[in-house]
């Protein structure tokens, strides 16, 4: 099934509340590793709230076409029970 801005969407906002790991490319060998909360998801970008003991920032925000063209690669983490 090929992928749509509509279902990368679709499935953030399915999954808001839960921790992610997000990868960005930065630069031509360079990436950079966060690790939050999905908090909200607006019409062309989600916003992700980040763990202040780990980043010098509180919020960062991505658009559903860098998800698309894998700029930003998305992992979803599980909680240990």
């Amino acid at each position: 099934m090929p992928t749509t801005l509509a279902t990368i969407k679709k499935n953030l906002e399915d999954r808001i509340g839960t921790p992610i790991m997000l990868v960005a490319q930065t630069g031509r060998k360079r990436q950079t590793q966060r690790k939050g909360i999905l908090t909200e998801t607006y019409p062309s970008v989600f916003v992700v709230d980040l763990d202040p003991e780990e980043n010098s920032f509180e919020r960062v925000s991505y658009s559903y076409s860098d998800v698309l063209t894998r700029t930003v690669e998305i992992e979803f983490l599980t909680e240990a029970i």
